[in-house]
């Protein structure tokens, strides 16, 4: 049987998502592709902080990243499994930080980002 390691797949997703930037990196990737930057701008937090959770989320595989020259984007993965859909599903759990963070990427996104599209 793979149950064990469906199990230790789920304890990983729910390890992943139990930090609340990484929800956060999560809920505004699920709009668009963004840059380290544009995150950094959006979530207040240092690029190092920043680049740590995307290398996490990364290895995980809930994202992915494409290089543009000097830039690396992020983006949602394919949800794959019904266990990965769901765990995103429960990202619009919180509706007040989702909030703040949309607005800020609006103007960050206004004032043209860091990165070149």
């Amino acid at each position: 049987s793979d149950l064990p390691n469906m199990v230790d797949n789920a304890a990983q997703l729910v390890r992943v998502m139990a930090d609340p930037i990484r929800l956060r990196i999560l809920h505004l990737l699920r709009a668009r592709e963004l840059c380290v930057g544009d995150l950094v701008t959006v979530l207040d937090v240092p690029q190092p902080t920043a680049s740590r959770h995307l290398a996490y989320l990364k290895r995980s595989g809930l994202i992915s990243a494409r290089k543009n020259s000097y830039w690396t984007f992020y983006a949602l993965a394919p949800a794959r499994t019904p266990l990965r859909r769901k765990l995103l599903e429960c990202l619009d759990a919180d509706r007040a930080g989702q909030a703040r963070d949309a607005k800020r990427l609006a103007t960050v996104r206004r004032n043209g980002g860091c990165c070149p599209v």
